[in-house]
């Protein structure tokens, strides 16, 4: 790992270009262009499984031969015998009589909702487990989200949230996007990404972020994505930005790996602060933001439907006056109470966008990845109409696609220490490469995650890399990666956004 570098690439920027974006068009334009843009990185195909080494993860790793990993593979393989004849058996259908596809069509789809069935389990939700990290008081204002990406059962959605659980030693919550078998998986994420089409999943992970960002005592929401959920996570914040408050949004973090979005939106909250990045791209800038509300009285109050006259009945006074008064000493007002209070949320924002944090992750030579994210941050031969995809962009020169084995044992590799040592002395570590063997992750209490000490970055400002132009520096990874920041159970630095987010649970 020493000897591999990092290419950084920061967010995009919007604009007033009215023109609409790629994404919107003709959904069978976008499929074309998929399958066309698909064959360029063909060559890459190989390493959406490999290299199969090392698998720093152990257990955790998607194909350590381990048992329920054996039995996973198992199941796939046949699924994979049985949907490649049936989607290339669909143009002979007409040769045979009706009655015979319909009874056909059926078996099948019987046979693989079974086998899926033994792959998913009937859970939409995975914690993870108490021993890869407990819950502690100083992060009981975070909620760790993670929808994974294609061909994970529940036996790999497990091991997904363990793995970032022991990274960065919070409990993490899995958002189950379940398998049909690898083939169907990849057919659905053409539908998702060019129909903008929501499953099931989509609907329900964000029924699930939605009520999470309504939490009063929560004051952040860590949303990590993999593969195909960076599809479903990019619909799902296409909904927040059009029905959740910019304050709550606030309290989003997204992070993805190995992406296969076509695009990811993130508005700026105020033209001021998108013209602060077009006009000085390379400037570090914060905006801040204060919102009040004032409550006066109104010009001509408004009826109270619950003092409406009352019928005669015997006991009840109907009177004229403001106040309405019952036998019963109930008095019911005409004037709506006045608040004496007012209210105030303040928002502080180094990228001046509705979400505050979205970094992507992404190897060179994944194919799920330089068909998505790196495709449509890094292609300069793009047109004007290309789909926006916004946060800032970590390319590291490797190899894989696997959640654990490839990004997370990459980028956030584990490394074994003694009983008794700290995390501290682990991060800080001059080591750039994992040193946890395959039974390493039978011991929490051992193994902490660390990031290498010195990787070379190219950093690209966003009105640099639409002129082709590029300037070289060096960083530590850990000097840009928001992400890195939580590490084994560290927090980044508290803002005023952080303050004012946790005042909300007040209002």
């Amino acid at each position: 790992m020493s000897s591999r570098f990092t290419k950084f690439y920061g967010s995009q920027v919007g604009g007033k270009s009215t023109m609409p974006h790629s994404y919107t068009g003709s959904p069978l334009s976008l499929l074309k262009q998929d399958i066309l843009s698909a064959l360029q990185f063909y060559l890459y195909l190989p390493y959406i499984v490999f290299p199969l080494r090392p698998q720093l993860s152990g257990p955790l790793c998607e194909l350590y031969p381990s048992r329920e990993n054996l039995y996973d593979m198992f199941l796939h393989g046949i699924l994979i015998i049985m949907q490649l004849p049936f989607v290339l058996s669909v143009p002979f259908w007409l040769m045979f009589p009706l009655w015979w596809v319909v009874g056909g069509v059926v078996v099948f789809v019987m046979v693989s909702e079974s086998i899926c069935f033994l792959l998913n389990g009937k859970d939409m939700q995975v914690q993870s487990k108490e021993e890869f990290a407990e819950r502690r008081k100083e992060h009981e204002h975070e909620q760790w989200i993670f929808l994974n990406g294609v061909a994970v059962g529940r036996n790999w959605l497990q091991n997904n949230v363990d793995r970032l659980a022991l990274t960065f030693g919070r409990p993490v919550l899995g958002v189950h996007n379940k398998t049909n078998g690898i083939i169907f998986d990849v057919l659905q994420c053409l539908i998702q990404r060019n129909f903008t089409y929501a499953t099931q999943d989509v609907r329900d992970c964000y029924s699930i972020v939605k009520s999470t960002l309504y939490q009063p005592h929560l004051t952040k929401v860590i949303f990590i994505l993999h593969s195909q959920g960076g599809i479903e996570g990019g619909l799902i914040i296409d909904w927040l930005l059009q029905e959740v408050p910019q304050d709550l949004l606030a309290k989003l973090e997204v992070y993805t790996f190995g992406n296969a979005a076509n695009h990811f939106n993130n508005p700026h909250l105020h033209l001021l602060s998108q013209h602060a990045a077009l006009m000085h791209p390379t400037v570090p800038a914060t905006t801040k933001t204060t919102t009040s509300v004032h409550y006066h009285d109104p010009i001509h109050p408004l009826p109270n439907i619950h003092a409406m006259p009352l019928p005669h009945h015997e006991g009840v006074s109907n009177s004229t006056n403001t106040n309405t008064t019952t036998s019963t000493g109930t008095t019911l007002n005409t004037t709506p109470t006045k608040p004496i209070t007012r209210q105030i949320s303040r928002q502080e924002s180094t990228s001046g966008k509705t979400i505050r944090y979205i970094e992507h992750y992404a190897h060179t030579s994944d194919f799920v990845a330089c068909w998505g994210v790196l495709h449509f941050t890094k292609n300069f031969s793009l047109g004007p109409s290309a789909p926006r995809f916004m946060g800032r962009v970590f390319e590291r020169s490797g190899q894989g696609h696997q959640m654990n084995m490839h990004y997370l044992d990459g980028m956030f590799p584990l490394r074994a220490v003694e009983d008794g040592g700290s995390s501290e002395s682990a991060t800080n570590s001059n080591d750039t490469t994992g040193a946890a063997g395959s039974g390493a992750v039978s011991s929490r209490k051992s193994i902490f995650s660390h990031l290498g000490s010195r990787l070379g970055l190219r950093s690209v400002s966003a009105g640099e890399r639409e002129e082709n132009r590029e300037e070289k520096m060096r960083f530590r990874v850990k000097d840009l990666s928001r992400l890195w920041l939580y590490v084994n159970g560290k927090s980044p630095k508290i803002d005023e956004t952080d303050v004012g987010i946790a005042r909300m649970a007040t209002i």
